[in-house]
């Protein structure tokens, strides 16, 4: 059995009942515009498949525990067959480069800060915005060369937002690129449809970011190498 406990604003009984419904949302998630209402509909069914259920209890203003058990193996690590090759880590920029300026967008805090965090150490010169009316005017007077825009949003939502941008010729110059949590393929097409140059998914891969920073403005990273290493283990024995 595992357990998943939160202290968030809690959930009515009567909304409890009927959560793991496809499309419904509790009265919190609604106001704060995220997901579609398909998560625990999702998650209920691949539980379901491995031979297990799921359950909630909450109560209002003292937050939601989560439980289910499923049927699993222990199997060992060499057991497990995989052609994927493991990524090389991207530890900063090449030379000669233009000094990139990404613009982050997202109502969220956290996760403006998630992509913050990731890009800013590489080099990056990074500013946020946290609805697509800021997205604007930021845009106007700092002419971002990406923009990471969350589709989803009070005020103005990213859809309107690139609408706007990609009408001007200033704006074909930059390259817009959507993250959302929706599961649905049509999204895509409707995203792209907006005038954003590709589109990704949350929650998201390191690697997700870079591919597509790459592909959009040509950006050149460096990555970690068996040389890089090395270094680091003859730095650290100098250190002892």
């Amino acid at each position: 059995m595992i357990e998943i406990e939160d202290t968030g604003q809690g959930i009515s009984q009567e909304e409890l009942d009927r959560l793991f419904e496809p499309f419904v949302q509790s009265k919190g998630v609604k106001n704060n515009q995220e997901g579609t209402g398909l998560g625990l509909t999702i998650s209920r069914k691949f539980i379901n498949l491995m031979g297990g259920d799921i359950a909630m209890n909450s109560e209002v203003g003292r937050g939601t525990i989560l439980k289910f058990n499923i049927e699993v193996e222990e199997i060992k690590a060499t057991e497990i067959k995989t052609e994927i090759k493991p990524r090389r880590k991207v530890i900063g920029l090449q030379p000669n480069q233009p000094q990139y300026r990404i613009l982050v967008v997202d109502d969220r805090y956290s996760n403006r800060e998630l992509v913050v965090k990731l890009l800013t150490p590489l080099g990056f010169e990074i500013r946020t915005a946290s609805n697509g009316k800021e997205a604007i005017q930021v845009w106007q007077q700092w002419e971002p060369h990406l923009i990471w825009m969350d589709m989803k949003m009070p005020i103005m939502d990213g859809y309107e937002a690139t609408k706007v941008i990609k009408t001007t010729m200033k704006g074909q110059a930059t390259a817009i690129i959507a993250l959302t949590a929706s599961v649905f393929e049509e999204e895509k097409a409707v995203v792209l449809s907006t005038g954003c140059d590709s589109f990704i998914r949350k929650p998201f891969r390191e690697a997700e970011i870079f591919d597509a920073m790459e592909k959009q403005i040509g950006v050149q990273f460096i990555y970690e190498t068996d040389e890089n290493n090395e270094q680091k283990k003859q730095k650290l024995t100098c250190i002892k």
